[in-house]
């Protein structure tokens, strides 16, 4: 039997679907890199904002007005948490299947063929944190949906923050870490498969490790811990921070940076706003004072820190006073690079309810204007990186060019923030390292003669 995937939403959500790959390929299944040639298609959904929800569903009637005969499977966050509702409301899916357990993909392939009950995994919030994977051992083996030479390792589920706006305790449950040696194991394979950039995620790494704990005045974050243990893995390769929550965030970790390289000074470091009104409300307990002082702390220890960061407009109550506090914030604060996303209002969440709602077009122009004013303090950022040399990360060869490639450096995530330009003498081969020197820069991009 053939399967097509057709993965949708974070990187968190891509782990998930690359878990239930490696059930179904173990299982005897096989991917077919077509939708035509499949037996079953499965969109692997997204929940967190109502603009994501919509392409998930569209996703699933895309198919069926392209399939009529073909089984299709709803899974991931949608499911899970509407797993009632578009059970009865969404005749196109065969069958839904949502995140608690991922290791039943295999038997929910085969109840959607079988024309069995159209919900295959029960509403109850929370994914198992036992591997975080759907097929135990093969974490590290796994199909990866990544880039060449890229792999994401999630290190917890869940999340205990409560962000009033945020729908993803809802979806994932409480905070739910992996062991330090699961997470280890994961790596070493994904190592040994010639990876040469880990990153980790979850939705707050600065969390790591607290559920792990009895409560008391030495609980702290494990995650200082597990990259002391990342530490000791031999050769050469890159580990990648994304997410920490800046209320949480573990200072032990630029100490690990400054003596070992491998870990990439970037931090993505979701700020939300600036004003302390809109932050209270939100249920965050900094400030600007505070995060303008960590912003400073890190880059004080570290020359090279890139720090991202995600911003959110139109919060139930925002006022031109709060989004001028918030424009202020993103003046003084310099980020490298910014994300924005206009309030979603999420159905259980504590904001769904709160008063003073902000009209959607007046939400989505202020998002844009944090758009507009972030391109020239990126492009400044990206100038300090011009005429120095660098180990980058060949991603792919540029189509109909000889000998153009585009690659990341280290001030560079996957997929979020701008690319590098490699020009080279000689062939490259993705997934691999080469080391080279930054001449220009070109709109946020940079370019890279190798060596």
């Amino acid at each position: 039997m053939r399967y097509y995937l057709d993965p949708f939403g974070c990187v968190k959500n891509q782990v998930d679907a690359e878990n239930m790959m490696a059930s179904l390929n173990a299982s005897g299944w096989e991917s077919a890199p077509d939708a035509d040639d499949a037996d079953i298609i499965i969109v692997n959904s997204c929940g967190f904002i109502e603009s994501a929800k919509q392409e998930s569903i569209n996703a699933v009637l895309g198919w069926r007005r392209l399939y009529p005969e073909k089984k299709i499977l709803l899974a991931g966050c949608l499911a899970q948490r509407y797993s009632k509702e578009l059970g009865e409301a969404l005749p196109e899916a065969d069958l839904l299947f949502g995140n608690t357990d991922l290791a039943e993909i295999v038997k929910a392939a085969a109840k959607a063929l079988g024309k069995k009950p159209r919900i295959n995994n029960p509403a109850a919030s929370g994914s198992k944190a036992e591997g975080l994977s759907a097929a135990g051992s093969l974490t590290g083996a796994r199909p990866l949906l990544s880039l060449p030479g890229s792999a994401y390792v999630k290190i917890s589920e869940g999340c205990n923050n409560c962000c009033t706006f945020c729908a993803i305790p809802l979806i994932r449950g409480g905070l739910k870490s992996r062991t330090i040696p699961d997470i280890l194991e994961e790596c070493k394979a994904l190592l040994k498969r010639g990876i040469k950039e880990l990153c980790l995620i979850g939705q707050d790494l600065g969390s790591y490790g607290l559920d792990l704990q009895k409560d008391g005045p030495e609980k702290k974050s494990q995650l200082p811990l597990l990259l002391e243990k990342l530490s000791k893995l031999k050769g050469e390769f890159w580990v990648r921070l994304l997410y920490i929550h800046p209320d949480n965030f573990p200072l032990p970790l630029l100490d690990l940076m400054e003596k070992d390289e491998r870990f990439l000074p970037y931090f993505d470091i979701p700020f939300q706003h600036g004003s302390e009104k809109m932050l209270k409300n939100m249920n965050r307990h900094g400030n600007t004072k505070v995060y303008l002082s960590l912003i400073k702390t890190i880059r004080m220890r570290l020359q090279d820190a890139v720090i991202r960061s995600t911003f959110m407009t139109g919060f139930p109550g925002e006022t031109e006073e709060d989004f001028a506090e918030l424009l202020k914030f993103q003046e003084l604060a310099k980020l490298d690079w910014v994300g924005c996303f206009a309030y979603s209002r999420e159905e259980d969440t504590p904001a769904y309810n709160m008063k003073n709602r902000v009209a959607k077009k007046t939400a989505t122009m202020r998002k844009s204007s944090i758009e507009e004013n972030q391109i020239p303090i990126s492009e400044k950022q990206m100038d300090r990186f011009v005429g120095r040399e660098f180990t980058c990360l060949v991603e792919e060869k540029v189509e109909g060019e000889d000998r153009l490639y585009l690659g990341r450096l280290p001030c560079q995530a996957p997929d979020v923030d701008g690319s590098t330009v490699l020009s080279s003498d000689k062939e490259l081969v993705p997934g691999t390292f080469v080391k080279g020197r930054v001449f220009a820069r070109a709109g946020i991009d940079l370019e890279l003669k190798v060596k």
